[in-house]
């Protein structure tokens, strides 16, 4: 008698077909499509929910109630109620679903946390710890050179890490002064480049030998990692006086906020940094009215 064969799930279409749109009509990156399918999947397998079409408030009610009870992060809850509105809106326009049931949900407000940022100072002193920490041996000769001209680029442009790992020679043009980024949602922009990157790039090339291909190489020749990048700025962490551990998204933050506290226009920066929405780059004007406060607590006899 023949072993039985377990029968498979049937997909589920619906959901294979949002996600399908998210990616060739929307070219969300991959990150953003995992995201949403853990967010919808989830609700799918923990709430045990009628066919998608048939869901009612409560219904997501209580899923939120269960997100709540394990401790999920209002962030987190908040990413998985993204997930399913876009993907309600969405059997709304293409499936000719009548009542979106998640329009009668209340999530609990966001925390709103000011992002950290390192000082002028302290930005001063990580982008000269490239050459200040030992060379390490098994490191290529020009690594260090590479490094500076990384962290210079991150600094003077605000990039997005996956944005600076995926640049390659071509983006970079001296003669503009400016860099050639590919954004979220594969939309491009141009940006602004500083004087000390561009000379931190061009030593940088010229030791390693980098003339054509990904700007960023590991000693193996190869595109450097986002995975390295954050390794190597740890390293450098650990040759400063800052006392903080931050991530290479940091010193996006501490881009924005900088030229921000200089005068520069909202509007601006939110073209230099690729945001969608004002509304995401209005967190940095907060951070720079709590760093004027601060100053002024220290500095006024009579705050």
């Amino acid at each position: 008698m023949g072993r039985a064969v377990a029968a498979r799930p049937n997909p589920d279409r619906l959901l294979e077909s949002f996600l399908d749109s998210l990616e060739f009509e929307r070219h969300v990156s991959p990150r953003t499509l995992l995201n949403y399918r853990h967010a919808l999947t989830s609700f799918r397998d923990k709430a045990k929910a009628p066919a998608w079409k048939k869901c009612v408030a409560n219904d997501f009610r209580k899923f939120l109630f269960e997100l709540m009870k394990t401790g999920a992060a209002r962030a987190t809850i908040r990413l998985h109620f993204a997930a399913l509105r876009t993907f309600y809106k969405w059997l709304a326009e293409r499936h000719g679903l009548a009542r979106n049931p998640l329009k009668e949900v209340q999530l609990p407000k966001l925390e709103r946390k000011l992002p950290m940022v390192l000082t002028i100072t302290q930005m001063e002193e990580l982008l000269s710890a490239p050459f200040r920490a030992p060379e390490e041996k098994q490191a290529a000769a020009w690594a260090p050179a590479r490094d500076a001209a990384i962290l210079e680029l991150f600094y003077s442009s605000g990039l997005r890490l996956a944005e600076l790992v995926s640049l390659d020679v071509a983006h970079i043009d001296p003669f503009s002064e400016s860099v050639r980024v590919m954004g979220k949602g594969r939309k491009e922009r141009v940006v602004p480049v500083g004087a000390p990157a561009l000379e931190a790039i061009q030593k940088y090339r010229s030791q390693a030998g980098v003339a054509t291909g990904p700007l960023f190489i590991s000693k193996r020749r190869r595109r450097i990692s986002t995975v390295a990048v954050g390794n190597l700025l740890k390293k450098y962490l650990r040759h400063t006086s800052i006392p903080l551990s931050i991530s290479p998204h940091k010193l996006r933050h501490s881009f924005a906020t900088h030229m921000l506290d200089a005068g520069a226009d909202l509007r601006g920066v939110q073209a230099l940094l690729g945001h969608a929405s004002i509304s995401t780059t209005q967190i940095y004007t907060h951070v720079t009215v709590e760093r004027l406060k601060k100053a002024y607590g220290e500095a006024h006899p009579r705050a």
